[in-house]
């Protein structure tokens, strides 16, 4: 019994020593996935600072194009600028010309009603006049039937006038 408590001590000692060296080798395995995982962290870390300094050459790149059409534009602003300059001249122009426009017109159509009022006022005139002259026509009408029948009844007189003298 004592051997076999002896065996199973060394057996136990062996599995101890066993079991030992075990997690001596987890110790060294996990160590050495920590700096394996701190390799990888590193290596994704200079991946992303790669990254980020593709993305910054690449922005710089894209600044620079920018910075060029930027350039382009600003002299397309200055012609953009003088052509502005012109439209607003020629508006300006524009405007004036039609306020001038605007005035004559009114001034044109004010002496259109003038003349439209005068116009009237001469109208109702001849109407007037044309009365006045039927009038004075009707009156000469009769005037001169009057005297034609005087004249008749004259010629009339004269003849029985010249016929009496006969008899007498």
């Amino acid at each position: 019994m004592e051997a076999d408590v002896s065996e199973m001590r060394n057996e136990l000692q062996s599995r101890d020593g066993l079991w030992r060296r075990i997690q001596l080798e987890c110790r060294k395995l996990y160590t050495e996935l920590l700096k394996i995982k701190e390799y990888k962290d590193m290596q994704e870390i200079q991946i992303k600072h790669q990254s980020s300094h593709v993305q910054l050459t690449e922005e710089l790149e894209n600044k620079n194009t920018e910075l060029l059409l930027f350039a382009e534009s600003q002299e397309h602003q200055e012609e953009l600028k003088k052509i502005r300059n012109h439209v607003y001249r020629e508006e300006q122009s524009h405007c004036s010309e039609q306020e001038r426009m605007k005035t004559e017109i009114s001034d044109l159509t004010e002496e259109l009603h003038q003349k439209e009022i005068t116009i009237a006022t001469i109208m109702e005139k001849a109407t007037l006049l044309e009365r006045q002259l039927k009038t004075e026509l009707e009156t000469k009408h009769k005037l001169l039937t009057k005297q034609q029948l005087l004249e008749f009844h004259y010629q009339v007189i004269k003849s029985e006038n010249t016929h009496l003298k006969e008899m007498v």
